[in-house]
């Protein structure tokens, strides 16, 4: 009987992983295409739109664990999901040689630098095993510092000024991106025809994507504390190895430029909403949002101090900061992007994992 009840969480688990996915890129592209239609500038879009819909699922599943205070839940998604878009998706960016890895310095600097500071917020002011509420203000003026320098360069690359290329081609990379592969197309996103139809068309997309984002993401809640409570193992385990790691398959198809299904990448290409060279720089923003936006939205909308479990301050906040220095140390110093980067986050993330799953750490 417990077989079968394990058989049929773990096939609600997939069916979720699968909903959420397709739900995120669906509200995420139409919220882009709604955004045209509003006629916003696409340096605004990709400066706070863009970001936030790649995390998403994260910030979906934290916020919801959080209300049904299933907090280990609501932590583990954040943090370990953190961890995982940067050991695994964003080290295979930058390992691949299908397709080279390019940011812009200064942003990727920047973003290293926002990183490393959510890192130490957290190890400041969770010692005491809850986030308290300084740390909650101090995480979303983050946020809010993240928004506005994610605003202030897609500003700059739209409107031509000039920018620092790193790249992990061997080659001498250009001084200027290319804004037609790496930048938003436009001032504003031309393809979706201004009629009422297509308005229609584009809300019901972002109605109907959130729809299915908010089923997925709950029945990924009740799925892992189904397999916590029948295996007899932490919540936080779950949260670190199947939710982190089903969150960043799609992100880690998209690294290694689709070679795992065509149905797949036919759907991503179609609801592709940031400019494909741009993903490294995207996965790091990822990785901020969860730290600076899914743990405030938790600590909030469970109304108390957020318990952070000892798992959390020993595994997941240092390894995270430890990436985050491994990605700011060599563009700020030597003004160089290298593989050797992707390889030390892998290393790191595969340490953490070992780590996760042999020693894992409960209570506070």
């Amino acid at each position: 009987m417990m077989m079968k009840i394990l058989l049929a969480t773990l096939l609600i688990y997939a069916l979720s992983l699968v909903l959420t996915a397709v739900g995120s890129r669906l509200a995420g592209r139409c919220t882009t295409w709604c955004c045209a239609l509003l006629g916003l500038p696409m340096w605004v879009v990709g400066g706070t739109v863009t970001p936030l819909c790649l995390a998403l699922p994260q910030l979906v599943l934290a916020f919801l664990a959080a209300g049904m205070s299933v907090t280990a839940l609501a932590v583990g998604t954040a943090l370990a999901g953190a961890v995982t878009n940067l050991g695994l998706a964003l080290a295979v960016c930058l390992l691949s040689r299908r397709r080279y890895a390019v940011a812009d310095r200064d942003e990727l600097c920047r973003k290293a630098v926002l990183l490393l500071a959510a890192c130490g917020v957290l190890a400041v002011f969770v010692r005491d095993g809850e986030l308290s509420y300084t740390g909650t203000g101090l995480l979303m003026g983050l946020f809010v510092l993240f928004v506005l320098t994610s605003i202030v360069f897609q500003h700059r690359f739209t409107y031509g000024e000039t920018i620092e290329v790193l790249s992990t081609s061997e080659e001498t990379p250009r001084r200027r991106l290319d804004a037609q592969r790496y930048g938003y197309t436009a001032h504003t996103m031309a393809f979706p025809v201004m009629s009422v139809w297509n308005a229609l068309k584009n809300l019901a997309g972002v109605l109907g994507g959130l729809a299915l984002l908010f089923s997925g993401a709950r029945a990924l809640v009740y799925s892992a504390t189904t397999l916590a409570n029948l295996t007899g193992t932490i919540q936080a385990l779950w949260a670190a190895t199947l939710i982190s790691l089903g969150f960043c398959i799609p992100l880690l198809v998209e690294a290694l430029d689709h070679p795992l299904g065509s149905v797949w990448k036919r759907f991503s290409i179609r609801c592709r909403y940031y400019p494909p060279d741009s993903l490294p720089v995207q996965l790091l923003n990822s990785a901020i949002l969860n730290l600076t936006l899914a743990l405030p939205l938790s600590s909030l909308m469970y109304r108390h101090r957020l318990p952070v479990g000892a798992q959390f301050r020993s595994y997941e906040v240092p390894v995270c900061a430890a990436m985050a220095l491994v990605l700011l140390l060599p563009p700020l110093c030597k003004h160089k992007l290298k593989r050797w980067q992707g390889g030390a986050c892998l290393v790191l993330y595969i340490l953490y994992l070992a780590a996760v799953l042999l020693l894992p750490l409960a209570g506070a």
